[in-house]
């Protein structure tokens, strides 16, 4: 099939290419026979290989960056924005400097190099606080985050960022993608270190260790498999399609869905009882996970994903529990792949 490029496929530029989505991202975009080549991007080089896909880096903090991104972008179909630091949770300027700004860099760098499709990571944390019910909210509901948050506060600035870019570059085709959790068993070492610290023992994080599994309220999240994620930013490239669209599996998971999966039994804590433990530990430095990110957790809208099935034509092949067991396998076996951010890791 030809192309306004001249090229016969597509030649996508992915950002992030090396995390827990990008990996899926690049890996679902190289076996489309609809596109040529993906070009990933990211701090660090990968010792990974990809049929069609080819590497380089850049870092997007640097304001230095932006001449080099845009002859990266230049002569792109289209720039699929994965870019994000979570860490450090205790220097929210750094986090700024990488995800917002860093972000705005990639836009301004697509406009600059007339790539004519941009494809944005946005998230369910941009999402202002809303029902725990299915079937849940729409891509119309407020995107003001939970501000005590800096990941929510973060996806929720870009939101209005892209409402400006949109206004000032409608040649442009801007899709964002408002996926809940997402998890594979791949993915499993960089969520570790992210959520409960680089020296969680995985082994360790066996159901028959684990007692119990608190019933907290507001305790209702969505996950969903990275590679149905990554099948849904694959569509948004090669499809005429704009605006945001929810990514979800079904069932919502809650305490009791996590009990059987872990075989645990509930136990009701107050929830205040766990913040104050969390908040604890994360200034102690024990753990990476905010008490904010907590408080954002117990307050998200369920989603719903009714435009993405119609307007994208995308539903995801797997339940949101085997995107759970398939982390919780990788977590206790220490699967991992050939990146920085993925590199599994001996804990002890």
């Amino acid at each position: 099939m030809e192309y306004s490029s001249g090229r016969q496929g597509k030649r996508v530029v992915v950002t992030g290419a090396t995390g827990n989505v990008g990996t899926s991202v690049v890996r679902a975009l190289a076996a489309d026979p609809d596109v040529e080549s993906v070009l990933g991007l990211a701090r660090r080089m990968p010792a990974l290989r990809i049929p069609k896909a080819e590497w380089d880096t850049v870092d997007l903090s640097r304001a230095d960056c932006e001449d080099r991104l845009a002859g990266l972008l230049r002569g792109a179909d289209a720039v699929v924005h994965l870019a994000w630091r979570f860490q450090p949770t205790h220097d929210p300027v750094v986090t700024w400097q990488s995800n917002v700004l860093g972000s705005q860099r990639v836009f301004e760098a697509a406009a600059r190099s007339e790539v004519p499709a941009l494809v944005h990571a946005s998230s369910v944390g941009a999402y202002s606080p809303g029902p725990k019910d299915e079937p849940g909210v729409d891509e119309e509901w407020p995107t003001h985050g939970w501000p005590d948050a800096a990941y929510c506060r973060e996806k929720s600035y870009l939101e209005r960022a892209l409402d400006a870019f949109e206004l000032r570059h409608p040649e442009i085709r801007v899709v964002r993608m408002r996926p809940g959790f997402l998890f594979k068993e791949t993915a499993a070492p960089e969520q570790r270190r992210i959520f409960a610290g680089r020296y969680a023992p995985g082994p360790l994080l066996r159901p028959d260790l684990l007692p119990f599994v608190p019933d907290l309220r507001g305790l209702r999240f969505q996950v969903l498999h990275t590679d149905d994620a990554a099948d849904a930013y694959r569509l948004a490239v090669l499809r005429d399609v704009r605006g945001p669209f929810n990514l979800a599996a079904d069932p919502v998971i809650d305490a009791h869905r996590l009990a059987e999966l872990l075989d645990a039994r509930i136990v009701r804590i107050p929830r205040a009882l766990v913040r104050t433990a969390l908040a604890a530990a994360w200034r102690a430095h024990a753990v990476p996970a905010s008490p904010h990110l907590f408080d954002a957790v117990l307050r998200l809208p369920v989603l719903d994903s009714a435009r993405a099935r119609d307007v994208l034509g995308w539903q995801p092949a797997r339940t949101a529990e085997e995107a759970l067991n398939a982390f919780l396998h990788g977590v206790r076996t220490g699967a991992g792949e050939n990146t920085a951010p993925l590199a599994g890791r001996k804990i002890g």
